[in-house]
């Protein structure tokens, strides 16, 4: 069910148009620009988009042009791990790296603790209306996102598309405080995380 559910979600994103995933990408960054939690965050975690995800590039350099401390994850595949690291220059500290995905140059990686970030904008294929997530089935952000601290604010960017009555949560999966997409704000029950 979940790999169906996947593969479905994961062609129906494939198939929106590059002006329409820039265009409600803007709408998404601005609801997020627009959290109380994103204004007092000093240090804020982006995943590097990929494959029509929403696109973080200009929420990035926003970020870095409100003077936030920005970190980013290196995909640490051998132990299935993610490793966050600052960046000082958008897109300059950058190549391809894990699956094509941007990260650090070797010479760029500043490795941050996972204790000192704020917030965490979490990716993912589909998410339900009570914060759950359906990953790429790495398990990658399964993982990262307990090591956080237990006031960190972990946010998902979504297209509506994305949105789904069920994605199979199971126990090892980490639900998300925030759902943003194009048409609205999920705001997710936080007693889960105390």
């Amino acid at each position: 069910m979940k790999g169906e559910l996947r593969k479905d979600i994961l062609r129906l994103r494939k198939g929106l148009a590059n002006e329409e995933v820039a265009a409600k990408s803007f709408v998404v960054a601005e609801r997020l620009f627009n959290l109380p939690e994103f204004i007092r965050a000093k240090t804020i975690m982006f995943y590097l988009d990929f494959r029509n995800e929403v696109k973080t590039g200009k929420m990035i350099e926003k970020a870095l042009e409100l003077g936030k401390r920005v970190v980013v994850p290196i995909t640490d595949t051998k132990n299935i791990k993610l490793i966050p690291s600052e960046i000082l220059d958008f897109p300059g500290d950058l190549v391809p790296g894990t699956w094509g995905i941007l990260e650090p140059k070797p010479e760029c990686v500043r490795p941050v603790a996972a204790g000192d970030i704020d917030l965490v904008v979490v990716p993912g294929v589909a998410f339900d209306t009570k914060g759950n997530r359906l990953g790429y089935g790495g398990g990658f952000y399964d993982r990262f996102n307990p090591t956080t601290r237990p006031d960190t604010v972990l946010v998902a960017l979504a297209f509506e598309l994305q949105i789904q009555p069920d994605v199979y949560p199971e126990p090892h999966d980490y639900r998300v405080h925030y759902v943003f997409t194009e048409d609205r704000v999920i705001k997710v029950d936080r007693t889960f995380r105390d």
